[in-house]
């Protein structure tokens, strides 16, 4: 079915310097690209006379943008939200988070993993990145709720056997379904994978075609441990044994020396910001307006939902601004358009997208786009609407999703799935593995 949205406030994200970035017109789907970005009426009546059986929504005081990109996250870890919190990192993930994760079944991640897509699509999350196990499992929820998702496969040195042969599972996956959901080798890290593995990750990557991502420079004890081991930072050892390039997401970057930013930005690196995260767990303030001035692709991701402790990319917006304003002294750090276009056009790019494909409203792209209800008391006035949108915006405010072409939030409401049910299953599964 072809969809039409009339009469909305468009971002399409595409705008020049200096010109008017929001237009009040109309959105035309067509399968699953958008067919039609316009402001003339006329326009607007032919696509409706060529698509007679189509749904239109009527988006008066609303807006029409394109959908978020979430570039970091372990979704599936809802099952542990606030379940370790107000825990020095070490002891937190030794004692706490991966003897949780030991316990679990693949039934168990998918749980947690239609959870964490629930929470997502309900907040504009059209896309993310994901690292984590039993992704060959997850490529099936991914499908079923309709999300477009990156998937990597999550291995240290203590499981890479038994992850690789799942690899092989999760690309059959992707391949036989709908184009939406791609699969990735995610080393967890420089400190808990060997050079030897590292190269293994690499060349299984190599040998599917497919992107790699890694936790990189995240603490300072990483820091310190990678020199006492190899000599250099993290981001000269991964440079060394040929892990970074422009396939790569690197997710956290925070202490990194001047010579590590521009290895990153010859490399073409993807650097994913998880300010929250970063805050909760105390590992630092990334270096976000160094990169960018250096050139390097900066995205947003929330990261996992127990060091967050949720999947709100509204809230990560927001927190990574007022951060860099704080963290720089400078009021004019990362302004808010920027930060929309790395949630949108730049988290697109990481993705593997080539420009114009996805994160805009463009005659062509993917048809992976957001309705906004701005008839919010946080939201008006309206002076300026993408301010509004970073600096006010909440999940809440996202009243239906489209993602390639199909709508799966309708009006606030999940197409196809009981959340009840599901919660209660997520309850469930949470209460016998916390007491196990």
């Amino acid at each position: 079915m072809a969809l039409l949205f009339t009469h909305a406030t468009l971002l399409p994200m595409t705008a020049e310097a200096g010109a008017p970035r929001t237009f009040t017109g109309a959105v035309g789907v067509e399968e699953n690209r958008i067919a039609l970005v316009t402001a003339d009426e006329a326009a607007v009546e032919a696509f409706r006379a060529a698509h007679p059986s189509l749904r239109e929504f009527d988006c008066r005081g609303r807006l029409v943008m394109p959908g978020l990109v979430n570039t970091h996250c372990h979704a599936a870890m809802t099952l542990q939200r606030s379940y370790a919190d107000d825990i020095a990192l070490m002891e937190w993930l030794n004692d706490y988070i991966w003897p949780f994760e030991g316990r679990q079944t693949p039934d168990d991640v998918a749980l947690g993993m239609t959870l964490g897509i629930a929470e997502m699509l309900l907040g504009g999350i059209t896309s993310f990145v994901d690292m984590y196990y039993c992704e060959d499992r997850c490529v099936e929820v991914a499908e079923g709720l309709g999300i477009r998702a990156l998937l990597g496969c999550n291995y240290f040195d203590s499981n890479i056997d038994a992850v690789m042969p799942e690899i092989g599972r999760a690309v059959a996956a992707a391949a036989s379904g709908s184009g939406r959901v791609r699969v990735a080798v995610a080393p967890h890290s420089p400190y808990t994978v060997s050079p030897d593995n590292l190269v293994r990750g690499r060349e299984a990557a190599a040998r599917w075609g497919l992107p790699l991502m890694i936790h990189l420079a995240e603490t300072v004890d990483e820091a310190r441990i990678v020199e006492e081991r190899y000599g250099c930072s993290p981001v000269e050892h991964l440079d060394r044994l040929g892990m970074l390039s422009p396939r790569t997401i690197a997710a956290h970057c925070i202490h990194l020396s001047d010579r590590d930013i521009a290895t990153l930005v010859a490399r073409g690196v993807t650097v994913s910001h998880n300010p929250q995260s970063n805050m909760k767990i105390s590992s630092g303030v990334a270096p976000i307006e160094r990169l960018r001035r250096a050139g390097a692709c900066v995205t947003l991701g929330t990261d996992g939902p127990c060091s967050n402790n949720d999947l709100d990319l509204w809230e990560e917006l927001r927190t990574a601004v007022f951060l860099q304003k704080s963290a720089t002294g400078d009021p004019c750090a990362l302004p808010a358009a920027e930060a929309l276009r790395m949630v949108t056009v730049d988290g697109a790019r990481a993705m593997g997208c080539a420009e114009g494909e996805l994160g805009v409203l463009r005659e062509g792209a993917l048809a992976d786009l957001v309705v906004v209800d701005l008839q919010k008391p946080h939201l008006q006035p309206v002076h300026d609407v993408v301010s509004n949108l970073v600096y006010c915006g909440k999940a809440s405010d996202v009243e239906t999703v489209v993602v390639d072409g199909r709508v799966v939030v309708d009006h606030g409401r999940i197409v196809g799935l009981d959340l009840g049910q599901l919660y209660r299953e997520a309850a469930a599964a949470a209460a016998r593995l916390a007491g196990a």
